[in-house]
């Protein structure tokens, strides 16, 4: 089982809101996950990014690839 680390689009038409969640790569973009450790909004101005550093770790530590958004939201954050 390949655990990734990725966005969940919510939101509605051309305002796109994101939750970070950990869920099995083999699952849909907006199905099932494991567990949701953040929320990305890029409509604000600066974007605004919270995540469970905690969480974001174990993860990690567990394992879980972080795509290449998410790696580069947990940079900008700090995280990684």
């Amino acid at each position: 089982m390949a655990v990734k680390i990725r966005l969940r689009r919510m939101g509605k038409k051309k305002a796109p809101f994101y939750r970070v969640v950990v869920a099995d790569s083999r699952y849909p973009r907006d199905g099932r996950f494991i567990e949701e450790i953040g929320t990305y909004n890029p409509l604000t101005d600066p974007a605004e990014v919270n995540i469970d550093a905690e969480a974001a770790k174990k993860w990690i530590g567990n394992g879980a690839q972080p795509t290449d958004t998410v790696r580069s939201l947990l940079k900008k954050e700090g995280i990684l």
